[in-house]
Parts: structure tokens; C-alpha cells; sequence
């Protein structure tokens, strides 16, 4: 089966994991702090706090931003459900916004700022399929509008400019992402009380964590803030250190499949729409390629392409069903409506797209698609 992801692991991956099990010391401790480091650097920030997912990290930001009930957050509704939950978690109420256009499927800043209210106090950008909103046109609008400005960018490690458009961003290591640490996600800021505050919150409140306690042979601390249990373990930040020594590699590899999937559909698939084939190579949208999204034409039927593409051993999923229309949140708002983004998922199909494919996987895909379409 030709997997839509998946991850590059081996015996870097083996070794590192085992030098901690020697080590004896696999909690929190010197290969997270290096990790973070590393990572900051990699992404042009101070700083970052690593947290066991790209969640924890989203709730670390709008906590310590001291978002909470009265307050109202812009998000996308495609987006991962994870998005959307933050907010709740926090007591804000999120409001959906549209995305731009089918073939640019990033949150609408026009939609954005007709949904604004004195009660908006942030907004929610992710970078769907690793594509970087418009920096100028989201940080005009949270300037004009006194918004916060956070960025999930769980689709876009190591895109170039990540993490420097907003004020604070959330990046994910999940299995299936452009690096991978299994679970586990990172978080970066530019102001340093803010990544402070997120850095004590991580772990419960707490003064100082077991490994400060040990080498600074001091057995107390305080808890001076309510806090979560959102750290991350030495085994997966030694397996992080390992992936992101080859994640602009890989992105790369990504970029150059992406280049010849557009020109192939472009060729023998004309009624598809291939998002961000426009703006494919833009510095003004830069990508780390993480996911290949196409619209099927008006007519298709999605479930026998998906069904063709499956016969020939080709896996297929799509990103995503709108979080307006899950349960939980349409009962929440039963008469909303977001045109574009309804219109984009009812087509939308994510087609393989890692490291570990070549050309001729791509020929394969797109020469079952055609067909597909043409039957």
C-alpha cells in the first residue's frame, strides 16, 4: 500500500533511543532542553517550549495569553478538531471562519474581520497542507483590530518564516507529520515572559522540575500558577533531535514530489484543482509540503475514485470534514454556513505524499486517478 504519510525512521532512531535507556534518565531532562534549542534556532526563535502534542501547546498559548471565558477566538473550521477544542478549553468561544478560495484553502482575513466584535481578542492562522497564510495581511489585521496573533503550524515545520509571523506558534510531531517524535509538539514565542510562563505551566505550575532538582541538589519548589501535565520525555526528544537533523532535507524531497504531482495533473488530470498550484514556489507563501490536497471536478464521484485509487493499492483520506458540521459543534451552531469551505470538503482528496516516494509513485497516482475520472 502507497501510505498518504509516512514516517522515516531507522537506526539513527534505534540508536538514540537507546542511549537514553542506558542513560538511565529518560523523564524531562538535557535532550529535551537541547531539542528545544536546536528546534528554536532551526525556526529563527529565541527560544521554544517542547510539550507532549501540538494541543498542549495550542492550550499553553491561549492560557498564558490569559484568554478565557467573555472572549471570543477567529479560527479556521478546516482544520484539525484539535484547533477549535483549545479555545473551549480555555472558556473562549470560537467563531468559524471561511477559507480564501478552492484553490487557496487558508483562513480568510476578509472573513476574519467581518466576524470580529469587541469581544475578539485573538486569532487562530493554520498553515493547511504546510502553505503560510499572508504574513502582511494577518499581522495588518491583528494590528488594526488589537488581535493576539498565534499560529498552528502543525502542517509546517520547517517551512521557511514559521513562527515569526504571529506572536506565538504550535508545531506538531504526531506520526504523521513532516517530522515525527511519534506524540509530542513544540511551542515558540517571541516574548520571553510569555514562553516563561508557558515553560512553568507545562509542568503542573511547579518552581522547578526533577531534573533542576537533581543538579541543583534541591529537594523543594513551589507551585505558583494552575498547570497541566503537558511534557515531553527524553525518548521522544532524542528521536526529534534525530528527524530534525534531516526535516529540511525531507521537505525538500516533499517540495520536488509536490512540483511533479502539479505538473502531471495539470497534464492528464485538467478538471482537478490542485491548491496552491499558483502560489507553488511564492516566497510570499512558503510550504514545507506536508500534505498533496486536490478538488475533484463537479460530477465526480469522490467514493469510486477513492475506491479506483484503493485497487491499485493507493491509500487516499481527506482534510478535513469541516469542524463546523462534526456533532459536537454543529449542535453548538446548526445554521452556520461557510460556503467555500463546505464546497472545498465535499471534493477534497489527500493523495500520498512523503519522503519515502519517488517520481514513479507519483506517475502511478495520477496515471489511476485519470482513470478514475474518465470512467
Amino acid at each position: 500500500m502507497l501510505l498518504v504519510a509516512e514516517p522515516v525512521l531507522g537506526p539513527e532512531e534505534k540508536a538514540a533511543l537507546n542511549d537514553v535507556i542506558d542513560s538511565g534518565w529518560i523523564t524531562m531532562g538535557e535532550r529535551v532542553r537541547a531539542f528545544e534549542q536546536k528546534f528554536a534556532e532551526l525556526h529563527r526563535s529565541p527560544d521554544a517550549v517542547a510539550v507532549n502534542s501540538c494541543t498542549a501547546g495550542l492550550h499553553l498559548i491561549l492560557a498564558a495569553m490569559g484568554i478565557g471565558p467573555g472572549d471570543e477566538v477567529l479560527v479556521p473550521s478546516l482544520t484539525f478538531v484539535a484547533t477549535i477544542n483549545c479555545v473551549l478549553y480555555v472558556g473562549a468561544t470560537p467563531v468559524f471562519v471561511d477559507i480564501e478560495a478552492v484553490d487557496k484553502p487558508l483562513i480568510s482575513p476578509a472573513d476574519a474581520e467581518a466576524k470580529c466584535t469587541p469581544r475578539t481578542k485573538a486569532v487562530i492562522v493554520m498553515h493547511y497542507a504546510g502553505y503560510l497564510v499572508d504574513r502582511q495581511a494577518w499581522r495588518d489585521l491583528a494590528r488594526q483590530r488589537g488581535l493576539l496573533l498565534i499560529e498552528d503550524a502543525a502542517h509546517a515545520a520547517g517551512a521557511d518564516g514559521v513562527g515569526t509571523i504571529g506572536d506565538a506558534t504550535a508545531f506538531s510531531f504526531y506520526g504523521n507529520k513532516n517530522m515525527t517524535t511519534a506524540e509530542g509538539g513544540m511551542v515558540v514565542a517571541s516574548d520571553a515572559d510569555l514562553l516563561a510562563r508557558m515553560r512553568q505551566m507545562r509542568g503542573h505550575g511547579l518552581t522547578s522540575g526533577t531534573f533542576q532538582r537533581l543538579t541543583a541538589r534541591t529537594p523543594t519548589y513551589d507551585v505558583t500558577m494552575l498547570g497541566f501535565n503537558y511534557r515531553l520525555d527524553e525518548l521522544r526528544a532524542a528521536i526529534g533531535l534525530s528527524q530534525l537533523s534531516h526535516l529540511l532535507e525531507w521537505n525538500r524531497k516533499r517540495g520536488s514530489l509536490t512540483h511533479h504531482y502539479m505538473g502531471l495533473l495539470a497534464e492528464h488530470c485538467p478538471g482537478v484543482v490542485v491548491p496552491f498550484a499558483k502560489l507553488h514556489n511564492s516566497p510570499a507563501h512558503s510550504s514545507a509540503h506536508h500534505i498533496m490536497p486536490i478538488v475533484l471536478p463537479a460530477g465526480a464521484d469522490r467514493q469510486h475514485v477513492v475506491d479506483r485509487l484503493r485497487d491499485r493499492s493507493i491509500q487516499t483520506t481527506m482534510h478535513y470534514p469541516p469542524a463546523h458540521h462534526l456533532e459536537f459543534y454543529r449542535k453548538q451552531q446548526p445554521t452556520l454556513r461557510l460556503a467555500v469551505t463546505e464546497y472545498y470538503a465535499e471534493r477534497e482528496v489527500t493523495l500520498p505524499l512523503h519522503p519515502r516516494m519517488d517520481t514513479e509513485d507519483v506517475d502511478k497516482v495520477v496515471d489511476t486517478l485519470a482513470s478514475a475520472l474518465a470512467a
